[in-house]
């Protein structure tokens, strides 16, 4: 094994790195199975992160890779003052990659990075802001009534703030996305790593989806939301656009919440819910989480003021 390097561009592969983990089958396999795009670009990242660092220039390096190796690059991690969170899905990624590689005996042993700690959390409250139930309801009418993109963007607000929705599923909405079951209308929601879950469709945001299609010409068919204006008319609504239409009406509603985006409206939903005694399992699938820990980051019943022992001292 090559001397441990430290690249000058942390997260940069050079070509000779590049076809060290395109040479090995199972590492390419590893990253095509990951379906989320944002998850797919950041694992690349950090694995080509780890192979400079230790100076992998050939597959079979791969089989020299033992703990201590790990252990100097999350040193290094942490000396270049990178965040809890980043490393540990930078040693979630080589986690999972070595996974791979010892299902597919592309590697022999065991897995080089168990056993190796990670930063703990911050902290265990969820950082993603959410708003108040007055401020949820001031969003929710912000947008006007007439025209075809104050509708849009009303029926949008209330999918994701009784949905729960993450941006890139609301953008992947179609029209044919409603459906009945069982007598209910539902969303049919296309989630993470292709899980399909059905949520039974709020009143509110029947009602104003309803509205919004009949403006929109009573279509049957197609993305839910599209662009009704601009360089591409009809186009399916981005996930970008989509945080957009956040922030500028909650500009418009005077709502000043630091780092407001698409999922702080959906810690709102999830908030909402666990505090009108929603069960945290039910909100789990809701939500599609994988695990309920990430579930119990929304949970914030016992950090609400009126709780606090503050009133209940009495002189």
């Amino acid at each position: 094994m090559k001397d441990i390097l430290v690249t000058k561009q942390p997260g940069k592969l050079t070509e000779a790195q590049y076809l060290a983990l395109s040479e090995v089958p199972a590492a390419t396999e590893w990253l095509a199975n990951i379906d989320n795009p944002q998850t797919r670009r950041a694992y690349s990242i950090d694995i080509g992160d780890f192979t400079a660092f230790v100076g992998i220039v050939h597959p079979d390096q791969f089989r020299e890779v033992q703990r201590a190796h790990v252990l100097a690059w999350r040193a290094d991690l942490e000396r270049r003052v990178l965040s809890a969170a980043t490393i540990r899905r930078k040693l979630a990624a080589l986690t999972s990659l070595f996974d791979h590689l010892l299902d597919s005996n592309a590697v022999a042993g065991g897995n080089p990075v168990h056993g190796v700690k990670r930063p703990p959390n911050e902290s265990n409250e969820g950082k993603t802001p959410a708003l108040g139930d007055d401020q949820a309801k001031a969003l929710l009418d912000a947008p006007d009534l007439d025209t075809v993109k104050g509708l849009r963007d009303r029926a949008l607000l209330a999918v994701l703030l009784y949905h729960g929705l993450r941006r890139e599923e609301a953008a992947m909405l179609d029209v044919d996305d409603l459906q009945e079951r069982r007598g209910v209308r539902h969303l049919k929601v296309h989630g993470k790593g292709r899980k399909v879950r059905y949520l039974p469709l709020h009143p509110v945001a029947a009602e104003r989806i309803h509205q919004y299609l009949e403006a929109d010409g009573e279509r049957t068919t197609g993305p839910l939301f599209r662009s009704v204006r601009g360089r591409t008319p009809g186009a399916r609504l981005l996930a970008n656009g989509i945080y957009s239409i956040i922030g500028f009406w909650a500009k418009t509603a005077g709502i000043a919440v630091v780092g407001l985006g698409v999922h702080g409206l959906r810690a709102t939903a999830a908030t909402n819910a666990l505090e009108h005694e929603a069960d945290i399992a039910k909100v789990q699938t809701w939500l599609g989480h994988s695990n309920i820990s990430t579930t119990r980051l929304y949970d914030r019943r016992g950090q609400r003021p009126e709780d606090s022992p503050t009133y209940k001292v009495k002189y």
